[in-house]
């Protein structure tokens, strides 16, 4: 007789909100540069870690329409360069266009005219600044469960998170049953194109929503879901004070920390407004009586990856304070971009996730 062997124990996934702060990070970092080799760095240590601990969900094939969204943003950058012209002025004549004329009241505004080399290397440092942003934020979309990481917001915001997570949630269910009737309707004979096949598929997909929505909301009811506790006027005006208050200090010190002329302010402003948004966030979880099923834990692998995007963006923060030239490489004179070693070595500390991190793919 075989003894039946024990099964493992599936690894805990690693907490969404470890992620987007990884992602953050990076993100801050891109804000700090706009030397093409750090911003091709900083993208390739991105697509590694989602190569690398992307899960097989619908959600995280994301990432690719992020890129190729970030591709868009580069190309319009150049187009409008081209057209419209360049504030950064040029000697390296690529080509003349035909210039319109434009009345007075636009100056400051060309179509046409010479397209320089300076002003298309300037639009293209300035494109894939933008473009590097998109990345990482697709990035975190592609590695964190939004479902997830909504259950992890505090009380206070439970019937927000609830009501993303509906949202999220009908635009899949609505895109299945439009590809439901469509196939339905092909195997019947039927049109399924057209302004004809649209409406007809239209109405059975109106009323599929209407009854998930009608269905929803009576499970939440009997739930209890928008009861709230009583708590006293003075929690909830310190709670009110506490949350505005930081919610405006974390909008200056982001402010500060992505101008150059905040830097010495941006941090210390961020980390109070921080803790005093948390605070009123915990305060006005009194308000909601509720419990989660199964939470995230905030384990040693969360803080790895919550840590090496921290260590990036401050490292790239002191960086732009005691070396701006090289993170910010100039067009004139047309020169090429230098690899400076300490901002390069501090992205690779951005890999970390990509042995960190669980392996969603693995069951043990």
């Amino acid at each position: 007789m075989s003894v039946p062997t024990p099964r493992r124990r599936p690894r805990a996934a690693l907490h969404p909100g470890a992620w987007w702060l990884w992602s953050l990070g990076l993100g801050t970092a891109a804000t700090r540069t706009t030397n093409p080799l750090l911003l091709a760095l900083l993208i390739a240590t991105s697509a590694y870690v989602v190569a690398a601990r992307r899960p097989d969900t619908p959600t995280a094939r994301s990432y690719t329409a992020f890129v190729k969204l970030a591709l868009a943003v580069i190309l319009i950058r150049l187009v409008f360069a081209t057209a419209l012209g360049s504030p950064v002025p040029g000697t390296h004549v690529i080509a003349s266009l035909p210039e319109v004329p434009l009345p007075d009241r636009a100056q400051g505004i060309r179509l046409g005219g010479k397209v320089t080399a300076e002003g298309l290397l300037f639009a293209f440092y300035d494109g894939l600044h933008l473009a590097t942003l998109l990345i990482c934020v697709g990035a975190a979309n592609a590695l964190a469960n939004p479902a997830r990481l909504l259950k992890s917001l505090p009380g206070a915001l439970y019937e927000m998170g609830v009501a993303v997570v509906v949202a999220l949630t009908f635009a899949p269910n609505l895109i299945l049953d439009v590809q439901r009737l469509r196939a339905a309707r092909r195997l019947r004979g039927r049109p399924d194109k057209g302004v004809r096949g649209l409406l007809q598929v239209a109405l059975p997909v109106l009323e599929g929503a209407l009854e998930r929505s009608v269905a929803l909301a009576a499970a939440m009811d009997a739930r209890g879901y928008g009861r709230t506790a009583d708590v006293p006027a003075p929690v909830r005006r310190t709670t009110t004070a506490l949350t505005l208050g930081g919610l405006l200090g974390v909008c200056a010190g982001t402010y500060g920390l992505l101008t150059a002329e905040g830097g010495a302010y941006g941090l210390p402003v961020l980390l109070l407004g921080l803790a005093a948004a948390l605070a009123g966030l915990r305060l006005g979880g009194r308000r909601s009586l509720r419990t989660r099923y199964r939470p995230d834990r905030w384990n040693v692998r969360a803080w790895l990856v919550t840590g090496s995007g921290v260590a990036v963006a401050a490292l790239f923060v002191l960086a732009s304070v005691h070396g701006p030239e090289a993170l910010n490489p100039g067009v004139i004179p047309l020169v090429a971009p230098t690899l400076p070693l300490w901002p390069a070595a501090a992205v690779l500390l951005g890999l970390l996730p990509a042995f960190a991190a669980p392996d969603p793919k693995d069951p043990s």
